[in-house]
């Protein structure tokens, strides 16, 4: 099936759908609040943030929310997290 998926590029909407379903439990809930998934291309979370200042905290500790991402939805999904203020 994961075959077929990716043939089809639909994978990564699979993905997507994964990790706005753990999004909450993943980030905590304060931070998911603030947050939102917006895209998963090539491996690339891209995370809407509603404050400046929550965007700075998460430039900060990018490699613990990069680490609880691959530990909750596996290690070869997020290779990276990319934050843009919305």
């Amino acid at each position: 099936m994961g075959g077929i998926l990716d043939g089809l590029r639909l994978s990564e909407g699979v993905e997507e759908s994964r990790i706005r379903d753990a999004w909450s439990e993943v980030a905590g809930g304060f931070v998911a609040r603030q947050t939102e998934p917006m895209s998963l291309h090539q491996g690339v979370l891209t995370l809407r943030v509603l404050q400046p200042a929550m965007r700075f905290h998460l430039e900060q500790s990018r490699g613990q929310l990069l680490k609880r991402l691959k530990k909750h939805l596996g290690p070869k999904i997020v290779s990276d997290v990319r934050l843009v203020l919305g």
